[in-house]
């Protein structure tokens, strides 16, 4: 099959842009090296879609928050990521988590089923040197692609590590120690539940020994080359963060404010009071069967965490599907060597997107990978790109990358509303509200406008 479209890379980024290009009537060929006998460090499976990091796509709360807003964006597209999320929700209160396999699955599906995706298990070794072409090989892009890469733009990569948490068997948790419940008593809206996370209390003294054993465990040693690799804050090892003060977990993934712990009342608190710390637990398949411990990326080497994770009260007995673990992550100088079309300066038949080009984050990368795709589309129709606007969350996250960042500190970013341009004439508390109402119309004025349908 001839194709007018080469990707290479079926993760998330390269899977959306497929998926947009073929509902267009284009012809893509999608290249992905997993499932010919090559492997990342991360990846488990050779599943298209693949989700290494959390199961998480974050807060879906289009009115409030950065990141809903853009699921709000991308569903008006039609994003085959948003849709297959969809089918493979499962309950996380007020963010959206899937059921990872059931998620890759369906992405899978989709793709190998439509007539105009061909997906051919290889490994590109290099960029090509004509036809249009997008890159979305995301963070744990192959060694010799991505010299290929260094040698096209003529810059040094960047990189960073990206840390895995663990998952827990859900039947492993000692249930008379822990108990189910959301920050606040705030309930599940769509099954009308009390709570979508697993609460492990912690008292003082089981906080400081938990903190001493993140400093003194045993971790992964880094090469020489990857000493001075920078962290994203985004998903900083947990080992890392109790490195920045004894409290530090108590004022972030160990919060304890707005957990009652029904184990543990007193006259003047009949519901139970907060705990010194607690460990937080999100289900992470459908058939509830697994939970991740949240905000517990880690290096620590698996001993270790096995060893230091057994004292959590509750988890005593755990057994872990899944421990933590550390990768390597690439991406480019993208504001300095992509143009406002994701193209490789230089080199306009090649395109960029997902994580590779600095976004982070699932959603993020998906986002990218669907402007990728609808811009090789418009140009493969002769129509000129029409841009969205930078007032939503998708034309700020495309500015940000290809230009808006200072490319002499470019660090991976998450969506947020500092991308947005700003509102002078709000209050503080409507001004969350007033970006998403003005993104929500002028996004929707965009779609009407395109020449080559949305």
């Amino acid at each position: 099959m001839t194709h007018d479209v080469h990707i290479i890379g079926g993760g998330l980024a390269g899977s959306e842009a497929a998926w947009q290009l073929a509902q267009r009537g284009f012809s893509v060929r999608l290249s992905e090296m997993r499932g010919s006998g090559d492997m990342t460090p991360a990846h488990q499976t050779d599943g298209l879609a693949e989700l290494v990091c959390s199961n998480s796509f974050r807060s879906d709360d289009s009115d409030k928050n950065a990141v809903g807003l853009l699921h709000y964006e991308m569903r008006a597209l039609d994003s085959l990521i948003m849709r297959a999320g969809e089918m493979a929700r499962v309950p996380a209160g007020s963010a959206m988590a899937v059921d990872r396999d059931a998620f890759s699955a369906e992405v899978q599906r989709t793709l190998m089923e439509h007539p105009k995706v061909t997906v051919v298990r290889e490994r590109i070794d290099v960029l090509p040197e004509a036809g249009l072409t997008i890159v979305a090989t995301g963070p744990l892009t192959a060694q010799a692609l991505a010299e290929s890469i260094v040698r096209a733009t003529g810059q040094e990569r960047l990189a960073f590590f990206d840390a895995i948490a663990p998952i827990v068997h859900r039947d492993s948790i000692d249930m008379d120690v822990c108990w189910i419940q959301s920050r606040w008593n705030k309930r599940n809206e769509a099954s009308n539940e009390e709570g979508d996370y697993i609460n492990c209390p912690m008292t003082k003294e089981q906080y400081l020994a938990f903190h001493r054993g993140l400093l003194d465990g045993e971790k992964t040693e880094f090469r020489e080359w990857e000493k001075d690799t920078p962290y994203f804050d985004g998903c900083m090892p947990i080992e890392v963060m109790a490195e920045r003060g004894v409290d530090t977990l108590r004022f972030g993934p160990m919060k304890p404010v707005g957990l009652d712990n029904p184990r543990d009342t007193t006259p003047e608190f009949p519901q139970g009071r907060w705990p010194y710390a607690v460990v937080q637990l999100r289900q992470d398949n459908k058939l509830g069967t697994l939970w991740n411990m949240v905000g517990f990326q880690t290096k620590l080497k698996y001993g270790a965490q096995v060893e230091l994770f057994r004292t959590i009260p509750g988890l005593e007995n755990a057994e872990f599907a899944r421990l933590g673990g550390l990768h390597r992550n690439t991406f480019l100088n993208s504001p300095m060597v992509l143009d406002r079309q994701l193209r490789l300066k230089g080199a306009g038949h090649i395109r960029f997107a997902g994580q590779v080009t600095g976004c982070e984050g699932y959603v993020e990368s998906s986002a990218v990978g669907l402007l990728a795709g609808m811009m090789a589309a418009a140009e493969l129709a002769g129509q000129p790109w029409q841009g969205p606007p930078r007032t939503t969350a998708m034309g700020a996250l495309l500015a940000h990358i290809t230009g808006d960042a200072e490319a002499e500190t470019y660090q991976p970013m998450n969506i947020n509303f500092g991308l947005f341009p700003p509102l002078h004439d709000v209050g503080k508390k409507l001004r969350k509200e007033a970006y998403t109402g003005r993104a929500k119309a002028d996004h929707a004025r965009w779609i009407a406008s395109l020449r080559v349908p949305a």
